[in-house]
Formats: structure tokens, C-alpha cells, sequence
């Protein structure tokens, strides 16, 4: 189990999928939405939760005033449960899709968001990665849009595409947060 850190639904916990998914621990959670608080990104933001396994991202952002959060989980086992935290966690603006993150991005109609998650599995390898940022800053962010990248610590870097420039990394143990900010325009 894991649980909503702060906001409306603080303290309500979330079931995690029984395999292929590790949960952000509550410290980073805690540390990463306390540094996104205080760069006053989270009210009314709209939140693409990449790779979302029990969903704790997106759900915490709605719990601290996000407006919209879509998590995309390809396991159908974890998008089952998904669909109950969500009724747990019982907060407006969830969009749930059982989709591959690579299909999703490849879809047509493209919805700008103001913040984006990608915790990708350990076995996303660097290409595939880089791929998925690429296809992110090609039309789905908004103007002054922030990305967090959740990756080992042993990983290295992100290779971020030029229109998602570098902002800062933070490690918590085995666990690094890398964060970039949108450069570019929005495509339609």
C-alpha cells in the first residue's frame, strides 16, 4: 500500500498492482510535489501521468489541486487497479487510459498538458525513453510546460529532445528525479 501524501484527499491509501510496477516511494512523492507547489505549478494544471502503475502521481496532483489528471498504464492488471484507487481517491478530472504510453503519444488527438509524469519500468532502455520525450515536446505539452522523468539513479540522464531544456536533477537513494521545462510552441 501506498497513500496520498497532502491536499483533499491526503492520507487515503492506494492499492498497488501485485507486480511490474514500483510505486514512487512517499518520500520522493512528498519532495517532488512540495518543489512543485513551490513553483506554483500544480493549481488547475492539467497532468499526463505516463507509465502509472497504481496511478500515485497523477492521483496526488488532483489530491493538491490539479485540474485533469490521464494516466496511462498498458498492464491491464494495474489499470484495474487504476479504476479502484480512482473510486478510493473519489476527486474529479480522471481520465484513465489502458493504453502502451508509445500508442497513446501516437494518437492524433493530442491534448496539451501542463505537467507530465514518466516513471517508466527500469527495462525502458534509453532509445525508447528518448522516443517518448520526443514525441511529448512534438505536441503535447503547453507553453511553459514541466516534465519529470523518474529514473535509477544508475541510469544516468535523460536525452532530452532540444525543445525540453534541463532544470534539474535530484537523487533519493536508488531513485533520481530529472526535471526539464518546455521551450517551444504547442503543435496542433
Amino acid at each position: 500500500m501506498t497513500r496520498i501524501v497532502a491536499g483533499a484527499a491526503g492520507g487515503r491509501r492506494l492499492a498497488v498492482p501485485p507486480k511490474g510496477t514500483r510505486p514512487t516511494a512517499d518520500r520522493v512523492r512528498e519532495a517532488l510535489f512540495s518543489a512543485l507547489d513551490a513553483d506554483g505549478v500544480l493549481g488547475g494544471a492539467r497532468v499526463l501521468d505516463l507509465y502509472a502503475g497504481s496511478g500515485a502521481l497523477g492521483f496526488e496532483a488532483l489530491s493538491r489541486g490539479a485540474a485533469l489528471a490521464t494516466l496511462v498504464e498498458a498492464d491491464r492488471t494495474a489499470v484495474s487497479v487504476l479504476r479502484r484507487n480512482a473510486a478510493t481517491v473519489a476527486l474529479p478530472g480522471v481520465d484513465i487510459r489502458a493504453s502502451r504510453v508509445d500508442r497513446m503519444l501516437a494518437a492524433a488527438n493530442r491534448t496539451p498538458y501542463d505537467l507530465v509524469f514518466a516513471d517508466p519500468p527500469y527495462a525502458v532502455d534509453d532509445d525508447e525513453l528518448a522516443a517518448v520525450l520526443t514525441e511529448l515536446a512534438a505536441g503535447w505539452l503547453a507553453p511553459d510546460a514541466t516534465v519529470v522523468v523518474e529514473r535509477s539513479t544508475r541510469s544516468g540522464d535523460p536525452r532530452w529532445p532540444s525543445a525540453l531544456v534541463p532544470d534539474r536533477s535530484r537523487r533519493y537513494g536508488e531513485t533520481t528525479l530529472h526535471w526539464a521545462a518546455f521551450a517551444g510552441q504547442r503543435h496542433s
